[in-house]
C-alpha cells in the first residue's frame, strides 16, 4: 500500500471559528514578515549598520520569514478551502524545509552569542576575531550544518 497524502487535523473543526483562525494567523503571518523584512531593509540602507552583529541579525530575518513561510502559507490555503490534505511529497519538503530553517535559526542565535561573547569579554581584538572573512565562514558553516542535519532527518524518514 503506498502513501500519497495525509489528512490534516487542523486546530478546529468548529465551522464558525474558521475564518476567525484565517484571519489570526494571516494576521500574526503579516506582521512577522513586514517586521523582518524592516529589519532587512533598515540593515541594507544603513551604512551604520553593517557590524557583524548586524550581518548576522540580516540573516536570522531573512531565515525567520523563510521558516514562517514553510507552513503558515499552506495551513492558510487550507483553511480557507476547507481542505485537509497535503501530499506525502508535500510533507516531505515542507518539513525538510522546516527543520532547514528551525535548525539554521538555532545556530545564528548561537553565533550570535557567540559574537556578544567576543564584543563584551575582548573589546580590543573584537574587530579582529570578527573580520568579514571569518564572519563570512560562521555563516556558510551555519547554512552547511543545517542543510546536512535535515537532509539526514529527511532521509531517515525517507
Amino acid at each position: 500500500m503506498e502513501i500519497r497524502e495525509f489528512i490534516l487535523l487542523g486546530l478546529s473543526e468548529e465551522v464558525l471559528l474558521q475564518p476567525l483562525l484565517f484571519w489570526f494567523f494571516l494576521f500574526m503571518y503579516l506582521v512577522t514578515f513586514i517586521g523582518n523584512l524592516l529589519i532587512i531593509l533598515a540593515i541594507i540602507t544603513n551604512s551604520h549598520l553593517h557590524t557583524p552583529m548586524y550581518f548576522f541579525l540580516f540573516n536570522l530575518s531573512f531565515s525567520d520569514i523563510c521558516f514562517t513561510s514553510t507552513t503558515i502559507p499552506k495551513m492558510l490555503w487550507n483553511i480557507k478551502t476547507q481542505s485537509q490534505v497535503i501530499t506525502y511529497e508535500g510533507c516531505i519538503i515542507q518539513m525538510y524545509f522546516f527543520m532547514l530553517f528551525g535548525i539554521l535559526d538555532n545556530i545564528l542565535l548561537t553565533v550570535m552569542a557567540y559574537d556578544r561573547y567576543v564584543a563584551i569579554c575582548h573589546p580590543l581584538q573584537y574587530l579582529i576575531i570578527m573580520n568579514p572573512k571569518f564572519c563570512d565562514l560562521l555563516l556558510l558553516t551555519s547554512w552547511l550544518v543545517s542543510v546536512l542535519d535535515s537532509l539526514l532527518h529527511g532521509l531517515m524518514i525517507l
